[in-house]
Order: structure tokens, then sequence, then C-alpha cells
């Protein structure tokens, strides 16, 4: 018989524990998706998000052996812009045992209510920034790198446990070599002309601070009112993203586009697909992770579609052709095969664009809230 038993994170050794039982439950999982332990200790301990955020992290042990772990979440600023009560919990996972969620999910629903909370959704992460979702359809894919993968069970366990949806976020694969329709191109030039538009280059922007801070403000701007449960980030949190970021934003893959005094219009952000490579780094960066991302970086046949958006003023005036058209031509020349959308809300209008062309559902992801 199971000796369960729920313990806190509290010292370096139960954080290595908790990180890396992911890699022990999903070892035999061809989809799974490590992430890089470096990163995993730097987001539970040091990002400026915990500066105002409340979090506490739990195992529950079998004897001495990690079979769940939850992390439990208060984000005040979130509460205030949405006058709500609510905790949040995220990095979720679990063994095949409906006791174990329960008691991870319920020691956080305790931790919620002694904090004052009223409702606790997840698995989110503190901010918008981070993974978020659990997996409901699309389990035979591989995941992109900064999306969750859990096992089919877990949405049982959330059914079981009274946690009902809150919203999904969907996500589509599309032919990245497919022509563009033919209106497209037509509206990019028509906008160019008419605005004195043009492309700007990443690489060069990524060297200025001021335009990369520029860059982020007109992205916490563009996203506050478009993004469901968006939060908008400090200024540490934009220097920490940027930081995080950048080494994979390129040219090569991505767009952005200015209108005749160099000010922001649009951007098309899009990253080659490193999850294989993640896969093979196993969690670790060194001896040869590194190597195994950086040739992913150089060499691929699908790319993750991570944010695409316009400053406030020329949303809905169509200037997406244009980055659209643009990446469209290097995905042609690099021999991309593949686009991954990034998961959009189902109920966001623009998540219906992908209906235009050859695509498939790739992954649906479920965000599950219970009053407390």
């Amino acid at each position: 018989m199971p000796d369960y038993k729920v313990v806190e994170v509290l010292g370096k050794r139960d954080l290595k524990r908790f990180i890396r039982f992911p890699d022990q439950l999903y070892k035999n999982c061809p989809q799974y998706v490590p992430a890089l332990h470096s990163d995993q200790v730097k987001s539970l301990t040091k990002v400026s998000t915990l500066s105002y955020c409340k979090r506490v992290m739990w195992m529950v042990l079998d004897g001495d052996k990690v079979v769940g772990r939850i992390c439990g979440m208060i984000n005040p600023r979130y509460n205030a812009l949405y006058n709500k009560k609510r905790a949040r919990f995220g990095w979720f996972d679990t063994i095949d045992d409906l006791e174990v969620a329960r008691l991870l999910l319920n020691t956080a629903e305790n931790w919620a209510r002694e904090n004052g909370m009223t409702e606790i959704h997840g698995p989110l992460y503190y901010n918008t920034l981070g993974k978020q979702g659990m997996l409901i359809e699309g389990f035979h894919n591989i995941p992109p790198f900064n999306c969750i993968y859990n096992y089919p069970y877990y949405v049982g366990f959330m059914d079981a446990l009274g946690y009902e949806k809150e919203c999904d976020w969907v996500q589509y694969k599309v032919p990245a070599n497919e022509p563009l329709q033919e209106r497209i191109p037509r509206i990019a030039s028509m906008l160019k002309q008419r605005y004195n538009l043009h492309e700007g280059s990443l690489d060069k922007l990524k060297k200025d601070k001021k335009m990369v801070r520029y860059f982020f403000d007109v992205y916490n701007e563009s996203f506050a009112k478009s993004v469901y449960n968006f939060i908008p980030f400090t200024k540490e949190e934009i220097d920490e993203e940027a930081g995080a970021v950048l080494r994979f934003v390129s040219d090569k893959t991505s767009c952005i586009v200015f209108d005749e005094n160099e000010e922001l219009v649009g951007f098309g952000i899009t990253f080659p697909t490193i999850s294989l490579a993640l896969q093979k780094a196993k969690g670790h960066l060194f001896p040869f992770g590194w190597w195994h991302i950086l040739r992913a970086m150089r060499h691929y046949d699908t790319v993750d579609l991570m944010l695409n958006g316009a400053v406030p003023k020329w949303q809905n005036t169509g200037v997406s052709a244009i980055f659209h058209c643009a990446m469209s031509a290097k995905y042609c020349s690099a021999g991309t095969r593949w686009a991954i959308s990034n998961p959009q809300i189902e109920s966001n209008g623009a998540a219906n664009v992908w209906g235009k062309y050859d695509s498939e559902l790739f992954m649906r992801r479920r965000c599950f809230v219970k009053e407390l």
C-alpha cells in the first residue's frame, strides 16, 4: 500500500527533486519536452515576479519517492486588475493515481483559503509569460518548447476533483510553404505605399536597449485588452523577458514593421522549433545541450509562431498582411515546411484565420477553475 505524505519544498535538495520529477514521470513518453533545469531554478526562485507574488511548492512522497508536485501562487496585481480573489496553481504533475492529485490540489486549495482567496485556477504561471493550460487534445503531438505537455489522465482528475472549464486555448499546424491568399500581398503593398510603412531589422533592434524597451512597452500595450487574463508586465519583467527571448529572435524568421517616423506599427515573431533539441538536451545545457539547441536554430523545417500583433492605433487595419508576406517569403527561402501557432483563446476571432489555410488542430489546452 502507498504511504503518501505531502511535504513543502524548502531547501535546495527538495527544489532539485521538484524540478526533476517530470523527467522521471515522462521518461518513456516520446512527446514530452524537458525544460532546462537552470531555467526552472530561475523561474522558481529568482524571477522579479516573485517580488510581488506569493509562491509555495509541495511534493507528494511515497516513502522517499516523489510521486507528485504542485506550485501554489497568488498574483495580487491580477486580483486587483480583475477584481478577483484567486489563487493559481502550476507545475502540476502526478502519477496516475487520483489520490495523489487530490492531495496536491487540496493542499493548494487550503493554502489559498488561508490567504483569503475564494477561487483557484490553473495550470498557470505567475503572469502571462509562462506555460499555461492543461493539454486536453493533441496528446500524440510534440509541443512547442513554451507549452505544457501532460498525460491524458490529468483531465479526468480535474473533473473528479470538482474543477470546471474556465477557458480553452487552441493551436493549429499549418503548411509554412503554402502560397498566401492572393489578397494578402495586395493589401500589404497598398498599406506600404499609402502609409510609407517598411520592414525594420530585429537583428539591429536587439543591439539597441532603448528600442528593445520600446518594443516590449508596445507589446504590453498591444495585448492588454486582447489577451485573456493578461497582466501588464513590470519594467523588471520586461527586462528579464527581453534577455530570455531575444537570443531566439532574428530577421531570418521574424518581421517588424515601422512607419515613416520609425514608430513601431506591428510585428511577427517566430522561432525555429527547438523541442527535439530540448529532448536531446534532457534538461541540461552542458555538456552538449547547447549544441543541440544551436543546431536546431540553424537547421529546421518547423517554426513556432510566437507573437503576432500591432500597436493599438494600427489594429484592425490589415497591417498583419505585411508581416505575413514577409515571413512567408522567409519560410519558403529557408525550406520551412510547417508552422505551429501559439496558443490562442478559442473565443478570439483572430484564431479563425487558420481556417483559411490547409490547417489542422494541433493541440487544445484548458484552464480549470474551482470555487473554494
